[in-house]
């Protein structure tokens, strides 16, 4: 199977099985001397993890990272980091009936169309509970960038369910509220509403879609290149890989059909000291407005990257649905019975946030804005505060030793 690697230089390959025994990723290209936490790591799989209220599944799983290579003495090596999170608490016994009666609209049939088999417990690789991998890749990203001299944060929050919509917010209110509710909007108004409107589909075995406002700031001007690997196409590839995507706007997005391009350009002037949140000095050419969000050409502007990704309903829900079983020929009637959310976007929130870390580094990593390999760019430095330290004294027992030589 190919499309399991995601990245140019800070390369993410994942592997696991929702119902296998783990999932897990190797994370090649992060640089070294990167003080690495595993505690800031599982902070972030903790806001995915499912459990975690009344409006997610409640599957109970842990999702406890263990790292196990490419970090010495806290600090990665420039090698490979080996993640993994073992399943818990997986119930296959559900899935059974539909091993060969597709699920309506899951990927049930193309998978076994495409290989002539599949994991089906769970949804197997075709489930979501695979984003658990890029979220602890978009830990390490993050981390990455916080401890590098670029000022980049990202944020997202639910901005819509159903038909429930939340007013504009600032950068600043959804830093302050979204991690405050379980909906993870950051108007708290709105986000009681979304959350009564929830329950009663969750009452009637239904589910609803929605979708999540997204911003970065920090992120430096010049990054991603024209056509096939600009910033703007590397962000919809990252993001229509997260399931049950449905649509993504970058800017303005799908208001541009309207508007005249008089309307959309955006002249430029010259940045006199008023301009907030861009990566620019006083004299520097900047554009007046920023409806392009954040990219012209495939190049990051230095603004804002903000945009808004679409997810539809859950596909798996307890009403009453008809399939076809290919084995017996016979035409059922199925519930699909089990532990699944009601809707997607609050938890998609920790994933779409892990995604953009990690296309926000690697480009960074392209540009040589970062050293791709040492953070601290000291190029044939070898004594530094992060290298691991000899012992003052070789242990008595030691196989091997060295002596000091006297002068």
């Amino acid at each position: 199977m190919n499309g399991n690697r995601f990245g140019r230089l800070f390369q993410v390959t994942t592997f696991g099985e929702s119902h296998g025994d783990a999932m897990g990723c190797t994370v090649s290209g992060c640089p070294a001397g990167v003080e690495l936490s595993e505690e800031q790591i599982q902070e972030e799989l903790d806001r995915r993890k499912p459990g975690q209220s009344m409006i997610t599944t409640s599957r109970g799983e842990p999702d406890e990272v263990v790292i196990n290579s490419g970090i010495q003495d806290g600090y990665t090596t420039g090698t490979p980091l080996g993640m993994v999170i073992q399943n818990k608490d997986a119930r296959s016994g559900k899935y059974e009936p539909f091993i060969t009666a597709p699920r309506p609209s899951h990927g049930d049939y193309t998978y076994s169309a495409k290989f002539g088999t599949r994991n089906w417990g769970g949804g197997g690789r075709s489930s979501a509970r695979e984003t658990v991998n890029w979220v602890a890749a978009g830990a390490v990203a993050k981390q990455v960038l916080e401890q590098s001299e670029y000022d980049v944060t990202v944020k997202a929050h639910v901005n819509q369910v159903g038909d429930i919509i939340a007013p504009e917010v600032t950068f600043e209110e959804m830093l302050e509220h979204t991690e405050e509710n379980d909906v993870r909007c950051a108007h708290p108004d709105t986000a009681e509403k979304m959350r009564d409107a929830i329950d009663q589909y969750q009452k009637e075995g239904d589910s609803i879609g929605g979708s999540v406002y997204f911003e970065c700031r920090g992120v430096p001007r010049g990054l991603g290149a024209p056509r096939f690997d600009s910033f703007a196409a590397r962000l919809g590839k990252g993001i229509f890989a997260i399931p049950a995507v449905s649509s993504f706007d970058l800017g303005a997005g799908r208001e541009t059909r309207a508007m005249r391009g008089i309307e959309r350009n955006e002249d430029w002037t010259f940045d006199d000291g008023s301009f907030d949140h861009i990566e620019s000095e006083e004299g520097d050419p900047v554009p007046v407005g920023n409806d392009h969000g954040g990219v012209q050409g495939g190049i990051t502007t230095g603004q804002p990257i903000f945009g808004e990704v679409t997810w539809h309903a859950p596909t798996s829900i307890p009403k009453t649905q008809e399939t076809v079983d290919w084995e017996t020929g016979e035409r059922k009637e199925i519930q699909v019975v089990g532990r699944h959310d009601p809707v997607l976007m609050p938890r998609a929130v920790p994933v779409l946030e892990a995604m953009l870390h990690i296309i926000i580094l690697d480009f960074m990593l392209l540009g040589g804005r970062i050293n791709p390999d040492r953070l601290d760019g000291q190029v044939g430095e070898y004594d530094t505060p992060y290298h691991p330290s000899s012992p003052v004294n070789d242990p008595a027992d030691a196989e091997t030793s060295a002596e000091t030589i006297d002068e």
